[in-house]
Protein backbone atom coordinates (compact mmCIF):
# COMPACT_ATOMS: atom_id res chain seq x y z
CA UNK A 1 0.00 0.00 0.00
CA UNK A 2 2.90 2.53 0.39
CA UNK A 3 4.21 2.29 -2.49
CA UNK A 4 1.57 2.28 -5.18
CA UNK A 5 -0.67 4.80 -3.03
CA UNK A 6 1.21 6.42 0.04
CA UNK A 7 4.54 7.08 -1.63
CA UNK A 8 3.31 8.85 -4.90
CA UNK A 9 1.14 11.05 -3.14
CA UNK A 10 4.28 11.87 -0.65
CA UNK A 11 6.40 12.54 -3.89
CA UNK A 12 4.05 15.22 -5.43
CA UNK A 13 4.75 17.64 -2.23
CA UNK A 14 7.70 19.35 -1.27
CA UNK A 15 10.33 17.00 0.65
CA UNK A 16 10.28 18.32 3.94
CA UNK A 17 6.52 19.40 3.73
CA UNK A 18 5.78 15.56 3.30
CA UNK A 19 8.21 14.63 5.94
CA UNK A 20 5.66 16.74 8.32
CA UNK A 21 2.98 15.36 7.39
CA UNK A 22 3.93 12.00 7.91
CA UNK A 23 5.20 13.04 11.36
CA UNK A 24 1.75 14.43 12.35
CA UNK A 25 -0.39 11.69 11.11
CA UNK A 26 2.05 8.58 12.40
CA UNK A 27 1.62 10.98 15.73
CA UNK A 28 -2.57 11.42 15.55
CA UNK A 29 -2.51 8.13 14.20
CA UNK A 30 -1.21 6.33 16.74
CA UNK A 31 -3.24 8.15 19.13
CA UNK A 32 -6.46 5.80 18.51
CA UNK A 33 -7.14 2.63 20.63
CA UNK A 34 -5.55 0.14 19.27
CA UNK A 35 -3.26 1.67 16.87
CA UNK A 36 -0.31 1.28 18.27
CA UNK A 37 -0.83 -2.64 18.36
CA UNK A 38 -2.07 -2.54 14.94
CA UNK A 39 1.29 -1.21 14.14
CA UNK A 40 3.62 -3.47 15.82
CA UNK A 41 1.56 -6.41 14.50
CA UNK A 42 1.71 -5.51 10.77
CA UNK A 43 5.86 -4.16 10.91
CA UNK A 44 7.59 -5.73 14.49
CA UNK A 45 8.95 -8.59 13.59
CA UNK A 46 11.11 -10.29 16.34
CA UNK A 47 12.60 -13.41 16.30
CA UNK A 48 15.69 -14.26 19.14
CA UNK A 49 18.52 -14.40 16.33
CA UNK A 50 18.22 -10.93 15.72
CA UNK A 51 18.99 -9.83 19.39
CA UNK A 52 22.61 -8.53 19.51
CA UNK A 53 25.13 -7.29 22.56
CA UNK A 54 26.63 -4.09 22.17
CA UNK A 55 28.34 -1.09 24.16
CA UNK A 56 26.89 -3.33 26.81
CA UNK A 57 23.53 -2.32 25.13
CA UNK A 58 20.79 -5.20 24.38
CA UNK A 59 19.37 -4.30 21.19
CA UNK A 60 16.48 -6.58 19.80
CA UNK A 61 17.72 -6.29 16.78
CA UNK A 62 20.26 -4.88 14.92
CA UNK A 63 18.07 -2.53 11.83
CA UNK A 64 17.76 1.07 13.38
CA UNK A 65 16.84 4.26 12.11
CA UNK A 66 19.57 7.12 11.51
CA UNK A 67 19.64 10.49 13.08
CA UNK A 68 17.97 13.18 10.72
CA UNK A 69 14.63 11.86 10.66
CA UNK A 70 13.49 12.10 14.59
CA UNK A 71 15.88 15.09 15.12
CA UNK A 72 13.63 16.32 17.70
CA UNK A 73 12.42 13.35 19.84
CA UNK A 74 9.01 13.51 19.06
CA UNK A 75 7.81 10.31 17.48
CA UNK A 76 10.09 7.49 19.67
CA UNK A 77 7.13 6.23 21.38
CA UNK A 78 5.33 5.69 17.20
CA UNK A 79 9.08 4.37 15.90
CA UNK A 80 9.07 2.14 18.37
CA UNK A 81 5.60 0.36 17.16
CA UNK A 82 7.48 -0.09 13.66
CA UNK A 83 10.05 -2.75 14.49
CA UNK A 84 13.44 -1.02 15.26
CA UNK A 85 16.02 -2.00 17.15
CA UNK A 86 17.05 1.37 18.38
CA UNK A 87 16.24 5.41 17.21
CA UNK A 88 19.54 7.45 17.09
CA UNK A 89 17.60 11.43 17.29
CA UNK A 90 19.03 14.54 16.63
CA UNK A 91 21.66 16.17 15.55
CA UNK A 92 20.92 17.61 18.54
CA UNK A 93 22.95 21.53 19.41
CA UNK A 94 23.01 23.39 22.56
CA UNK A 95 21.29 26.01 21.42
CA UNK A 96 17.61 26.08 18.90
CA UNK A 97 18.18 26.83 15.62
CA UNK A 98 16.30 27.17 12.44
CA UNK A 99 19.05 25.48 10.13
CA UNK A 100 19.38 26.67 6.59
CA UNK A 101 16.84 28.45 4.59
CA UNK A 102 14.48 26.46 2.46
CA UNK A 103 13.90 24.81 0.24
CA UNK A 104 16.65 22.56 1.68
CA UNK A 105 15.39 18.67 1.03
CA UNK A 106 15.62 17.46 -2.44
CA UNK A 107 14.54 13.84 -4.24
CA UNK A 108 16.42 12.07 -7.30
CA UNK A 109 13.82 9.50 -7.59
CA UNK A 110 16.06 7.96 -10.54
CA UNK A 111 18.74 7.61 -8.33
CA UNK A 112 16.56 6.45 -5.13
CA UNK A 113 18.50 9.18 -2.90
CA UNK A 114 18.11 12.56 -1.30
CA UNK A 115 19.83 15.76 -1.13
CA UNK A 116 19.80 17.64 2.27
CA UNK A 117 21.52 20.84 3.44
CA UNK A 118 19.11 20.98 6.59
CA UNK A 119 21.89 22.66 8.51
CA UNK A 120 20.75 20.95 11.86
CA UNK A 121 17.76 22.49 12.36
CA UNK A 122 16.30 21.57 16.13
CA UNK A 123 14.77 22.94 18.99
CA UNK A 124 17.75 22.50 21.05
CA UNK A 125 19.57 19.94 24.09
CA UNK A 126 17.14 21.05 27.14
CA UNK A 127 13.80 20.61 25.04
CA UNK A 128 15.14 17.68 23.52
CA UNK A 129 16.06 16.06 26.67
CA UNK A 130 12.63 17.21 28.37
CA UNK A 131 10.53 15.45 25.47
CA UNK A 132 12.67 12.07 25.86
CA UNK A 133 12.45 12.32 29.85
CA UNK A 134 8.32 12.09 28.69
CA UNK A 135 8.49 9.06 26.46
CA UNK A 136 6.33 6.26 27.71
CA UNK A 137 8.59 3.04 25.82
CA UNK A 138 12.14 3.41 28.15
CA UNK A 139 12.72 -0.37 26.51
CA UNK A 140 13.51 1.35 22.48
CA UNK A 141 17.26 2.55 22.89
CA UNK A 142 17.87 5.88 21.86
CA UNK A 143 20.90 7.44 20.61
CA UNK A 144 21.99 11.26 20.85
CA UNK A 145 23.31 12.16 17.90
CA UNK A 146 24.90 15.90 18.83
CA UNK A 147 26.46 18.82 16.80
CA UNK A 148 27.59 22.40 17.24
CA UNK A 149 25.73 25.44 16.52
CA UNK A 150 26.35 27.13 13.60
CA UNK A 151 27.66 30.04 15.10
CA UNK A 152 30.15 28.35 17.24
CA UNK A 153 33.47 29.23 16.35
CA UNK A 154 35.10 25.30 15.56
CA UNK A 155 38.00 26.92 18.19
CA UNK A 156 34.99 26.67 20.50
CA UNK A 157 32.64 23.68 19.31
CA UNK A 158 34.49 21.29 21.58
CA UNK A 159 32.30 23.47 24.24
CA UNK A 160 28.97 22.61 22.63
CA UNK A 161 29.66 18.69 22.32
CA UNK A 162 29.74 18.90 25.99
CA UNK A 163 27.21 20.94 26.60
CA UNK A 164 24.58 18.93 24.69
CA UNK A 165 26.41 15.88 25.94
CA UNK A 166 25.45 17.06 29.67
CA UNK A 167 21.73 18.38 28.78
CA UNK A 168 21.20 14.59 27.56
CA UNK A 169 22.98 12.01 29.84
CA UNK A 170 20.24 10.81 31.58
CA UNK A 171 17.65 10.31 28.35
CA UNK A 172 19.60 8.50 25.91
CA UNK A 173 21.42 5.44 26.13
CA UNK A 174 24.75 6.24 24.26
CA UNK A 175 26.03 9.20 21.74
CA UNK A 176 27.26 9.76 18.20
CA UNK A 177 29.18 12.79 17.71
CA UNK A 178 28.87 14.55 14.29
CA UNK A 179 31.37 16.31 12.71
CA UNK A 180 30.95 14.95 9.80
CA UNK A 181 27.64 16.66 8.41
CA UNK A 182 28.49 18.68 5.09
CA UNK A 183 25.74 21.37 5.54
CA UNK A 184 27.55 23.23 8.65
CA UNK A 185 30.33 25.78 7.08
CA UNK A 186 33.49 24.61 8.59
CA UNK A 187 32.22 21.92 10.55
CA UNK A 188 34.12 18.78 8.54
CA UNK A 189 37.13 20.61 9.26
CA UNK A 190 37.00 19.20 13.14
CA UNK A 191 37.36 15.89 11.67
CA UNK A 192 41.07 16.56 11.40
CA UNK A 193 43.20 14.67 13.92
CA UNK A 194 44.12 17.16 16.28
CA UNK A 195 41.10 19.27 16.88
CA UNK A 196 39.37 16.08 16.69
CA UNK A 197 41.38 14.35 19.50
CA UNK A 198 40.97 17.64 21.31
CA UNK A 199 37.22 17.91 20.73
CA UNK A 200 36.69 13.95 21.80
CA UNK A 201 38.60 14.05 25.12
CA UNK A 202 36.68 16.70 26.52
CA UNK A 203 33.57 15.29 25.78
CA UNK A 204 35.08 11.97 27.26
CA UNK A 205 36.65 13.58 30.34
CA UNK A 206 32.84 15.00 31.27
CA UNK A 207 31.67 11.24 30.06
CA UNK A 208 34.07 9.31 32.58
CA UNK A 209 33.09 11.05 35.28
CA UNK A 210 29.35 10.01 35.15
CA UNK A 211 28.82 7.03 37.56
CA UNK A 212 28.01 5.09 34.12
CA UNK A 213 29.38 6.72 31.58
CA UNK A 214 27.52 6.55 27.79
CA UNK A 215 28.76 4.36 25.29
CA UNK A 216 30.53 7.30 22.79
CA UNK A 217 30.97 7.03 19.11
CA UNK A 218 31.99 9.13 16.21
CA UNK A 219 30.36 9.72 13.10
CA UNK A 220 32.28 9.78 10.00
CA UNK A 221 32.13 10.79 6.62
CA UNK A 222 32.39 8.35 3.13
CA UNK A 223 34.44 11.20 1.68
CA UNK A 224 37.85 10.45 3.98
CA UNK A 225 40.92 8.97 2.20
CA UNK A 226 42.03 5.80 3.40
CA UNK A 227 45.04 7.94 5.44
CA UNK A 228 42.35 9.92 7.11
CA UNK A 229 40.63 6.54 7.96
CA UNK A 230 43.79 5.62 9.48
CA UNK A 231 43.53 8.58 11.48
CA UNK A 232 40.66 8.07 12.75
CA UNK A 233 40.95 4.54 14.12
CA UNK A 234 44.24 6.01 15.62
CA UNK A 235 42.00 8.71 17.26
CA UNK A 236 39.49 6.32 18.47
CA UNK A 237 41.58 4.03 20.33
CA UNK A 238 43.61 7.17 21.44
CA UNK A 239 39.94 8.96 23.13
CA UNK A 240 38.53 5.25 24.27
CA UNK A 241 35.75 5.34 21.41
CA UNK A 242 33.29 2.91 21.81
CA UNK A 243 32.78 2.56 18.28
CA UNK A 244 32.27 4.50 14.90
CA UNK A 245 28.82 5.32 12.58
CA UNK A 246 30.01 4.76 8.86
CA UNK A 247 28.83 6.83 6.91
CA UNK A 248 27.08 10.25 6.96
CA UNK A 249 26.19 11.48 3.77
CA UNK A 250 28.57 12.70 0.76
CA UNK A 251 29.98 15.69 -1.07
CA UNK A 252 30.07 13.21 -4.08
CA UNK A 253 27.81 13.44 -7.46
CA UNK A 254 29.31 11.20 -9.38
CA UNK A 255 27.37 7.95 -10.95
CA UNK A 256 24.19 9.61 -10.79
CA UNK A 257 21.43 8.88 -13.34
CA UNK A 258 19.32 11.84 -12.60
CA UNK A 259 20.25 14.77 -15.85
CA UNK A 260 24.00 16.47 -14.19
CA UNK A 261 22.14 20.04 -14.59
CA UNK A 262 19.26 18.99 -12.72
CA UNK A 263 21.04 18.11 -9.81
CA UNK A 264 23.76 21.33 -9.93
CA UNK A 265 20.47 23.01 -9.58
CA UNK A 266 19.73 21.79 -6.61
CA UNK A 267 23.12 23.51 -4.97
CA UNK A 268 24.62 21.99 -2.32
CA UNK A 269 23.84 19.85 0.47
CA UNK A 270 24.91 16.08 1.67
CA UNK A 271 23.31 13.11 -1.22
CA UNK A 272 21.98 9.84 0.60
CA UNK A 273 20.84 6.67 -0.82
CA UNK A 274 21.49 4.08 -3.07
CA UNK A 275 24.66 6.30 -4.67
CA UNK A 276 26.20 5.91 -1.63
CA UNK A 277 25.96 2.07 -0.90
CA UNK A 278 28.89 1.02 -2.42
CA UNK A 279 31.15 3.52 -0.81
CA UNK A 280 29.91 3.05 2.60
CA UNK A 281 30.79 -1.05 2.44
CA UNK A 282 34.07 0.27 1.40
CA UNK A 283 34.50 2.38 4.33
CA UNK A 284 32.78 -0.79 6.65
CA UNK A 285 35.42 -2.95 5.26
CA UNK A 286 38.35 -0.76 5.30
CA UNK A 287 37.77 0.28 8.95
CA UNK A 288 36.89 -3.29 9.91
CA UNK A 289 39.81 -5.20 8.51
CA UNK A 290 41.96 -2.12 9.96
CA UNK A 291 40.75 -2.40 13.26
CA UNK A 292 40.70 -6.23 13.52
CA UNK A 293 36.97 -6.25 13.93
CA UNK A 294 37.87 -4.48 17.36
CA UNK A 295 35.96 -1.47 17.13
CA UNK A 296 32.41 -1.85 16.77
CA UNK A 297 30.58 0.00 13.42
CA UNK A 298 26.98 0.97 12.99
CA UNK A 299 26.44 0.57 9.39
CA UNK A 300 24.81 3.50 7.13
CA UNK A 301 24.27 4.32 3.78
CA UNK A 302 21.77 2.87 0.73
CA UNK A 303 20.46 0.49 2.86
CA UNK A 304 16.87 -0.27 0.91
CA UNK A 305 16.58 -4.16 0.92
CA UNK A 306 17.73 -7.19 3.52
CA UNK A 307 20.65 -7.59 0.79
CA UNK A 308 22.30 -4.17 1.45
CA UNK A 309 21.74 -4.74 5.22
CA UNK A 310 23.67 -8.04 4.78
CA UNK A 311 26.35 -6.64 2.31
CA UNK A 312 27.10 -3.66 5.37
CA UNK A 313 26.84 -7.20 7.97
CA UNK A 314 29.51 -8.87 6.08
CA UNK A 315 31.39 -6.38 5.34
CA UNK A 316 31.67 -5.96 9.35
CA UNK A 317 29.39 -3.70 10.34
CA UNK A 318 27.63 -4.84 13.85
CA UNK A 319 24.18 -3.10 13.55
CA UNK A 320 22.15 -0.95 10.49
CA UNK A 321 21.02 2.24 10.48
CA UNK A 322 17.86 3.02 7.50
CA UNK A 323 17.19 6.53 6.28
CA UNK A 324 16.90 7.40 2.71
CA UNK A 325 15.80 3.64 2.47
CA UNK A 326 12.86 4.00 4.84
CA UNK A 327 11.60 7.02 2.80
CA UNK A 328 11.33 5.14 -0.31
CA UNK A 329 10.51 1.59 0.55
CA UNK A 330 8.50 2.75 3.42
CA UNK A 331 7.67 1.29 6.68
CA UNK A 332 8.16 -2.54 6.30
CA UNK A 333 11.32 -2.20 5.04
CA UNK A 334 12.72 -2.70 8.69
CA UNK A 335 10.59 -6.26 9.18
CA UNK A 336 11.30 -7.19 5.71
CA UNK A 337 15.59 -6.88 6.53
CA UNK A 338 15.10 -8.61 9.85
CA UNK A 339 13.11 -11.48 8.45
CA UNK A 340 16.58 -11.65 5.58
CA UNK A 341 18.29 -11.42 8.37
CA UNK A 342 16.95 -14.16 10.27
CA UNK A 343 16.67 -16.07 6.77
CA UNK A 344 20.12 -15.75 6.32
CA UNK A 345 21.02 -17.00 9.43
CA UNK A 346 22.77 -13.60 9.85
Amino acid sequence: MYKSLVKPALFNLDAERAHHLVFDNLRRAARLPGAKALLRGLYDYQHPSLARELFGLKFPNPVGLAAGFDKNAVLTDELATLGFGFVEIGTVTPRPQPGNPQPRLFRLPQDEALVNRMGFNNDGAAAVAARLARRQNRQLIIGGNIGKNKDTPNEHAAADYVACFEALADVVDYFVVNVSSPNTPNLRQLQEKKPLIDLLQQVQACNQRRSEPRPLLLKIAPDLTDSQLDDILEIAEETRLSGLVATNTTISRDNLVTDAGQVAALGAGGLSGRPLRARATEVIRYLHERSHGNLPIIGAGGIHSATDALEKLAAGAALVQLYTGFIYEGPALVSQINKGLVSHGA
